[in-house]
């Protein structure tokens, strides 16, 4: 979120305007383009229609709001240095912003959550995991969002004179709401992944150590332990390398423990996948926000003695931003299935 664009008051040279214009635009067409493919690859793709995939879809509809409806006015800001539109806009823009970004880390905490149940509950979750429960969960989600961005819209705080009679778009600077704000939009989000994802990383490696992968038997004939992409779940298919985790449900829920190894490496390595992309996803997601948050903070808790240059926030709050485009870009590298997706529709 944008706690004080105000902008450089027109101090960018046009070559420089030229530049950041032209990189924000290619940000905004790369986010959306990625993010779309996101969606049309999880919706068209058998192998990615596991139900808590749609968390996915949703993560990505809220990248895509940032960059049609925030990116655009926040570069508009920062290179005019004054806010342009219509006051209405700003206090709905301002709100927009908020949502959006704590949607993003909310669902990552779901996501998390529906990890960890997944694989310490598994025969029990993976059997309510069903598409309508997804989207209560969803719905939930952007809930929670919609809820702590309601405070822009409905206190506004002190308004102090726009510098050269210039109209600005700023949030509330008031210190309890910079660090309630913070702590709701990303620091308790972000304590909760981390408390998730160790715990997920302990029963990981408590079940490596129970029953370690090894090697095949002597003699033994590796069965077809993954059948194709297509097979559906209630059919015991267990799409190879898809992202979610919820196509083995059947496989828990409808072998016995003692299966074959070679089934049981082959889960195995696929929570090992899953966990490390949620990983990549989570640790790009902090390292991006985090700096903007902590500045943030810090301005609120010593205004005077910590206050850091406007350039110095100004790039953490777009490195912020330029998170909504990187998911794909995981989900390409780490994914399999989601690779053969993208090649398919492009």
């Amino acid at each position: 979120p944008d706690p004080a664009m105000e902008g450089p008051q027109g101090g960018y040279s046009v070559q420089a305007t030229a530049a950041i214009a032209a990189a924000i635009t290619f940000l905004v067409l790369f986010t959306i383009t990625g993010n779309v493919l996101v969606i049309l690859a999880v919706l068209s793709s058998r192998s990615l229609r596991a139900p808590q995939n749609l968390f996915l879809v949703s993560l990505a509809a809220a990248d895509i709001l940032v960059a049609t409806l925030i990116i655009p006015f926040s570069l508009a800001n920062e290179l005019l240095g004054y806010w342009y539109f219509e006051k209405t806009w700003c206090e709905i823009y301002l709100a927009l912003d908020v949502l959006f970004c704590t949607s993003s880390i909310v669902h990552l905490c779901a996501i998390s959550l529906d990890r960890y149940w997944s694989v310490s509950r598994a025969i029990e979750y993976n059997a309510k995991r069903t598409p309508r429960r997804i989207k209560c969960s969803i719905f939930i989600v952007w809930t929670i969002a919609a809820v702590i961005s309601l405070p822009p819209l409905v206190y506004k705080g002190e308004k102090k004179a726009a510098a050269g009679g210039r109209p600005q778009c700023k949030l509330n600077e008031e210190a309890w709401y910079v660090l309630s704000s913070s702590v709701g939009s990303f620091f308790a989000p972000c304590l909760i992944m981390i408390l998730v994802y160790l715990r997920i990383y302990l029963i990981a490696k408590r079940r490596h150590r129970s029953h370690p992968t090894g090697t095949k038997p002597p003699g033994s004939v590796p069965p077809n332990v993954t059948p194709p992409a297509g097979t559906s779940p209630q059919a015991g298919g267990c799409p190879r390398d898809t992202l979610a985790t919820g196509t083995g449900r059947v496989v828990l829920a409808h072998r016995p423990p003692a299966l074959n190894p070679w089934r049981r490496k082959t889960q195995v390595n696929r929570e090992k996948r899953f966990t490390f992309v949620l990983a990549v996803v989570i640790g790009v997601f902090v390292l991006c926000w985090f700096p903007f948050f902590f500045l943030y903070s810090l301005g609120a808790l010593c205004p005077r003695r910590c206050k850091v240059p406007d350039g110095v926030f100004q790039f953490f709050f777009w490195i912020g931003y330029c998170n909504s485009s990187l998911n794909p870009v995981i989900y390409t590298v780490f994914n399999q299935d989601f690779r053969k997706a993208f090649r398919r529709l492009l």
